[in-house]
């Protein structure tokens, strides 16, 4: 770890003026050798850094969400090109510069912190080491190491020997407590960002290899935290546990404010919109109109999320406009009590045990009525024999039944020898 901090010794410079800067501001208010003054300077300086990589954050969540939606026709490609891995490669790149999407985009804000990162580690392990570092001399270091967060040194780390520990002031078990509690919060803050974006912010509708990927990642990055935590020093554990809930914030409030379309969180955001039109009976905030106007200009392409919401406006007697305002609409109202009046008339979809029941009743009543057919043309034969037949004249059936056999017409008389 020395060794990789030593690569980024060229941004320790600016990091400890930062730090040193914000020291002299929380030293006026805390006293200038307490932690309260070195750990929030560290905090400053991770929201300083955050706030910089905010541009970073926000191209983050759009290459995340184009290659939610691109997974599918990522997956065609690999089976129709399988067996031809250059071919692979270069459907697969034709297909990024169609659609703007990088995939490094969502590693850009991890990339961009850990020069930072790095260069922390460095000067933290120089004041473990009574080093001048950086802006940092000596009267400024003999402060860093009396300054405690909780009964542990910033410079001391959980796998330190005692006799470093009781160099730098401090107890063996204060420093390992309070690296433990650290490194599970900053583990499980990790934990519930990543379980935050799986649950939440994932179109449900497309299942493909990528979830599968971030769903492991949910399991994946906490234990790497927790295993690289032992050798961090508590202030960088400090930095660390810093930026995880600034990530974790950040990472809400788009989530409310922006969700992913198809998710769980469009479906709250929309409900919430729903509620705010109907107690103003307008679209309020540039925000809401936009997203209206998205859903607007999506036309049939709409999930069923955005059609839920579309209806919604319908019954309230609203429809949505292209500059994403509402107006009131009779012809909306109508389509949709149309539409629930076609849903109503629909016939409720049986289970297979109430449809074998129904096939076995009709098979019974099929059986009654064919009975009950044989019976009466029974009874109607029966009244037709009973009834008199007319002297003189035979019936049809008996003069087929006399003539059977013989020629209609005058018969010729026998020859004498056939007599």
């Amino acid at each position: 770890m020395d060794t990789i901090a030593s690569l980024f010794s060229f941004i320790t410079w600016p990091v400890s003026w930062v730090i040193v800067q914000f020291h002299t501001l929380y030293g006026a208010i805390f006293g200038p050798d307490t932690g309260w003054a070195w750990g929030l300077s560290i905090v400053s300086l991770v929201v300083l850094i955050r706030i910089c990589l905010i541009p970073l954050f926000v191209k983050q969540i759009k290459s995340t969400r184009n290659m939610q939606v691109l997974q599918p026709k990522m997956k065609a490609i690999q089976e129709r090109y399988k067996s031809d891995k250059q071919r692979q490669s270069e459907e697969m790149m034709k297909l990024y510069k169609e659609t703007g999407t990088n995939p490094l985009s969502s590693c850009l804000p991890i990339l961009a912190q850990s020069p930072f990162f790095f260069a922390l580690y460095h000067v933290l392990s120089a004041i473990a080491s009574n080093k001048k570092i950086g802006v940092i001399d000596q009267s400024l270091l003999d402060s860093a190491r009396q300054a405690h967060i909780f009964g542990a040194p910033l410079a001391a780390k959980f796998m330190d020997s005692e006799e470093k520990v009781q160099a730098l002031g401090a107890s063996l078990m204060d420093v390992r407590v309070v690296t433990a509690v650290m490194i599970v919060m900053m583990s499980a803050s990790q934990f519930f960002t990543q379980r935050q974006l799986m649950t939440k912010n994932v179109d449900l509708t497309v299942k493909t290899p990528y979830m599968q990927q971030q769903k492991m990642l949910m399991y994946i990055f906490p234990v790497i935290f927790a295993v690289m935590g032992i050798n961090f020093p508590v202030g960088v554990l400090v930095y660390w546990l810093t930026t995880n809930v600034w990530t974790m914030g950040q990472q809400m409030y788009v989530i409310n404010q922006n969700p992913t379309p198809g998710s769980k969180a469009q479906d709250q955001y929309l409900g919430r919109l729903l509620k705010s039109v109907t107690a103003h009976g307008e679209v309020r905030g540039r925000t809401r109109r936009n997203t209206v106007k998205r859903i607007v200009a999506k036309g049939p392409d709409r999930n069923d999320i955005e059609r839920k919401f579309v209806t919604g406006l319908a019954k309230l007697g609203l429809a949505a406009q292209e500059d994403g305002t509402v107006i009131k609409s009779e012809t909306a109202v109508a389509e949709a009590e149309g539409g629930a009046a076609q849903r109503r008339q629909q016939p409720k979809r049986q289970t297979k045990a109430q449809r074998q029941t129904g096939a076995a009743q009709a098979g019974a009543k099929d059986a009654d009525s064919t009975e009950s057919g044989s019976k009466t043309s029974l009874q109607k034969r029966d009244a037709q024999d009973a009834q008199p037949k007319p002297a003189g004249k035979p019936t049809s059936g008996s003069s087929r039944q006399a003539k059977s056999g013989q020629r209609k017409g005058p018969q010729r008389p026998k020859h004498p020898s056939k007599k």
